[in-house]
Parts: C-alpha cells; sequence; structure tokens
C-alpha cells in the first residue's frame, strides 16, 4: 500500500506540472550539450511508491513511459490505469517465479541479468508460443557483486541467452552509475559495452542510463532512455 496523494481543487498538482516542466528542460539543455536531439531521448518516470492518481496526473501531462520496480505495486497501478495508454517499464530486480507474471503488464523488462529471469520468459509446454517483451540486459558496473546486473565480462553470454529465447526483443542495455565513481566515467564504459552488444545484436542499440542527479552525464554518453523518478514526483511517500 502507498499513502494516497491527494490533488488540489482543479485536479492538478501543479508542483508536478512544474517539476516535469523543468526536468524535460534540462533533459533539452543536455540534449543540445551533445550535440543530440531531444527526440532521441525516452523519458521514463519512476513512480515507486507513489498512487495511481498521481500516474494519471503525470499520464495528463503527456508523459507515456513510467518505471516501477516492484511487482506487486506495479501489477496493482497496470489494472488500475488500464484505460491508459501508458508503456510500463519493469525496472527492479526480478524473481524468476515472478516474470510471467510481471509480463502480463510489463510493456519492457529492464533488468534483464540472471539466467534463470531470462529463461522464465521462454517459450515452455504449457505455454509454447508466448507474447514477446522488449528487455535491457542490466550490467553491474561496480565490484560488489551483490548489486543487481551482470558482469561487463559476462554480457555476451547473456545477450546470446536473451536472444535464444526468441520471445524477448533485445533493446539494448541498462545500468546504474556507481556511488563512488564519476557518473559520466561509468557511463562511458557502458556505452562501450553498447557497442559490444551490437556486434551480437544490430538491433540493440538502447541505452538506459540517467536517473535525477545524473542524467546530463548519461545524454553526453549516449543514453535513449532516462529512468527520473524524485526530480519529478517530489519526494517518496512513506508506504501506508
Amino acid at each position: 500500500m502507498v499513502a494516497e496523494t491527494r490533488l488540489p481543487s482543479d485536479g492538478h498538482d501543479h508542483g508536478l506540472e512544474a517539476r516535469l516542466a523543468s526536468v524535460r528542460e534540462g533533459i533539452a539543455d543536455a540534449a543540445r550539450a551533445a550535440d543530440r536531439s531531444p527526440d532521441e531521448l525516452t523519458l521514463i518516470v519512476v513512480t515507486k511508491f507513489h498512487p495511481a492518481s498521481l500516474v494519471r496526473g503525470l499520464a495528463a501531462l503527456g508523459v507515456t513511459d513510467v518505471g516501477e520496480n516492484r511487482h506487486q505495486e506495479a501489477q496493482a497501478k497496470a489494472a488500475e490505469l488500464a484505460d491508459l495508454s501508458l508503456t510500463w517499464h519493469f525496472i527492479g530486480q526480478l524473481q524468476s517465479k515472478k516474470a510471467r507474471q510481471v509480463r502480463r503488464y510489463a510493456h519492457v523488462v529492464q533488468s534483464l541479468d540472471r539466467d534463470s529471469v531470462v529463461d522464465a520468459f521462454a517459450p515452455t509446454e504449457a505455454e509454447p508460443e508466448p507474447p514477446v517483451i522488449d528487455g535491457f540486459v542490466q550490467v553491474n558496473l561496480t565490484d560488489d557483486p551483490d548489486r543487481g546486473g551482470v558482469r561487463p565480462e559476462d554480457v555476451e553470454a547473456m545477450v546470446e541467452r536473451v536472444l535464444a529465447t526468441g520471445t524477448i526483443r533485445l533493446r539494448g542495455v541498462m545500468a546504474v552509475a556507481p556511488l563512488d565513481e564519476a557518473p559520466r566515467a561509468a557511463f562511458a564504459r557502458l556505452r562501450r559495452i553498447s557497442d559490444r552488444v551490437r556486434q551480437l545484436e544490430p538491433a540493440a542499440t538502447d541505452i538506459s542510463a540517467g536517473m535525477s542527479g545524473d542524467y546530463a552525464d548519461a545524454v553526453l554518453e549516449g543514453a535513449t532512455h532516462l529512468r527520473i523518478g524524485t526530480a519529478i514526483t517530489g519526494n517518496r511517500p512513506l508506504p501506508a
């Protein structure tokens, strides 16, 4: 459960509107600095712990892509907001036993990082022709093996496993910048990993990188998808 947010009497959260406009302006500035077009960039608003009403408000402001990282919460929001034309991105660590449930509402899974998770999307005897879902291989850019993501040296093997399923359309790579490293340096490494991935799958051109505090660096290093939460949504409410 998440704490409900009451909107003003006119039905609009003007703080939300202002924050979204500010981030969109920042993305446009970052694109210009990188000699890129803002149209190349997909903004994914991360709405963890925020109520469905906030997501509905975002949709009214033109947001089309939403990111969630907890299955139970994401499933409930997607069901409540089924009347909206939203693209749902699952960005959290995924348990293989939940993979098929996530596929029922998510259009994109950005956290493919283990063989068991990838295999859970493959055809089975019970489901020989499952629907195709878009996916990103998550890369661990830290030295901490407990962090989510595939080690850089294991990326090719994971890519080959994803492609072998026939039910995951590989979009590219995803990563979170380490806390103890300059974000741009980390994103530059991710860009080089993306180049390697495209040797195996030329269509996997996307790079999901950059959050509220470092998206400008990500844009400079070729990010195509930006996962931005608090800079737009404000501080997360405490669970009810």
